[in-house]
């Protein structure tokens, strides 16, 4: 009996703290997204309290809009480039910085001034993207003070009369504002996959170089599938600001919110945005985050489950 006594008291106990959070949470977090699902099968305004029922018309609008489907377009291929080339260049700097040099008391090192080379990569980390945003600015500029057109020209490769207009260029634009997003996150992802590396024992190391094993061999061999955990969480942190990208896109190029040139650049939150605050088509923007909200949570299970594996143990 006094066993019985002792477990209520303790499901009790236990709770009393779970409630104060799971409410805030439920208020907070669950509550607004399920208005933002009920106010996306209305025509609300944003303004005004009264609004009428539209069932599907805002989704079916959302099929025939081009802009919204360019925007996807552009999200989809973000999601594909920025996972993959922030992961590889993490992993490969983190690779050299750990176990890329050869020799030491424990037979596995990372390269010559690797401390330093850890600093360096994760600076970037530091910065906001509002910061981010005026550096690279000074960096696209399209007269001769941008650092891009200044040291093309220097060379000779660009004419001083005709400099490349990198936001303005609509083949161009979204493969810059890659750029900013892979120099931004693989500083962080090598700090990230560094901490992994240096659990994994030196022991396997040394035998696979004992064994003959080159860099690569022991990249591929020992320490990718070692890592493939936090590789497959950095996979979906990585998707999930592919999905976004609001911040450097409205930031960075023209047009209401950004966008420019001619939708070239354009994210599904930045059409959002732009539906909501100028246009007055909340409801509209509530569908278009209802999208994107199941279009990330298929994505990030899509990847979860593609990237699955054994867990190996040491």
């Amino acid at each position: 009996m006094s066993h019985v006594v002792q477990g209520r008291g303790r499901a009790g106990f236990i709770a009393g703290f779970l409630l104060a959070p799971l409410a805030l949470y439920l208020t907070f977090v669950i509550w607004p997204y399920v208005q933002t699902f009920g106010y996306s099968f209305t025509n609300w305004t944003g303004q005004s309290p009264t609004f009428d029922f539209v069932g599907m018309d805002n989704y079916s609008a959302l099929m025939k809009d081009e802009v919204f489907r360019g925007a996807l377009w552009n999200n989809l291929l973000l999601l594909v480039f920025v996972p993959v080339v922030t992961i590889l260049l993490a992993l490969f700097f983190a690779f050299m910085v750990n176990a890329g040099g050869r020799g030491g008391a424990g037979g596995v090192q990372g390269v010559a001034g690797s401390r330093l080379y850890k600093v360096v990569y994760f600076f970037p980390q530091v910065l906001s993207l509002a910061i981010l945003a005026v550096l690279f600015g000074a960096v696209y500029r399209t007269d001769e003070g941008g650092l891009l057109n200044g040291v093309l020209i220097r060379l000779g490769i660009v004419d001083r009369l005709h400099p490349i207009e990198w936001l303005n260029e609509p083949r161009l634009v979204l493969w810059c504002l890659l750029l900013v997003v892979v120099w931004h996150g693989v500083g962080f992802y090598l700090v990230l996959f560094s901490a992994a590396m240096q659990s994994i024992p030196k022991d396997i190391y040394e035998a696979a170089l004992l064994d003959g094993a080159g860099r690569a061999q022991t990249f591929f061999r020992v320490t990718l599938p070692l890592l493939w955990d936090s590789v497959q969480t950095s996979a979906v942190y990585l998707g999930i600001a592919a999905m976004d990208m609001f911040v450097l896109v409205s930031t960075m190029t023209s047009g209401q919110f950004g966008g420019g040139p001619d939708h070239h650049s354009e994210v599904m939150a930045t059409v959002l945005m732009r539906n909501f605050l100028y246009f007055g088509k909340s409801g509209y923007a509530c569908a278009m985050g209802v999208v994107m909200l199941v279009l990330t949570l298929i994505l990030s299970v899509i990847t979860l489950r593609a990237t699955r594996r054994e867990r190996i143990e040491f």
